[in-house]
Formats: structure tokens, C-alpha cells, sequence
């Protein structure tokens, strides 16, 4: 394994591992207050955003970063 991916906050961690865990520290409403997209607004499910992350990166990204400024401090 590289030295790069061991400091790597994402490394292991499944989109939905990503996306389940912000759901249960924010909530959906706070999490579409902090990224403005239409799957966390709208009737949100883990299996319509997962889907809509994994067909759109900078949506992805957000996430991501969302993530790791939240959990790998």
C-alpha cells in the first residue's frame, strides 16, 4: 500500500459508507443546506443519491470533502 493512500481520509471508505455516515451526523436537511443538490431536498433516499453521485464527479467531490472536513480532523 502506498504512504499516499494510508493518508488518504477516503481510503476504504465506499461512496455509501460516506454518504450513510454524513445522513446520521447532519441529517438531510442540514446536508442540503450544505450541499445544494435536488437528491438530498427532494424525498432523499441512500439509493437515489448514490446514484446520482456516481453518475455526477463534482457532486462527488463535495461530498467527499464535506466528509473529510467533518470526520478526518
Amino acid at each position: 500500500m502506498s504512504s499516499m493512500q494510508q493518508n488518504n481520509p477516503l481510503h476504504g471508505v465506499t461512496l455509501e459508507g460516506v454518504l450513510v455516515k454524513l445522513v446520521e451526523h447532519y441529517g438531510w436537511d442540514e446536508l442540503a443546506k450544505r450541499i445544494s443538490i435536488n437528491c438530498f431536498k427532494k424525498d432523499p433516499s441512500v439509493k437515489s443519491s448514490l446514484k446520482f453521485l456516481r453518475a455526477t464527479p463534482w457532486a462527488r467531490e463535495q461530498v467527499e470533502a464535506l466528509y473529510v472536513a467533518t470526520f478526518a480532523s
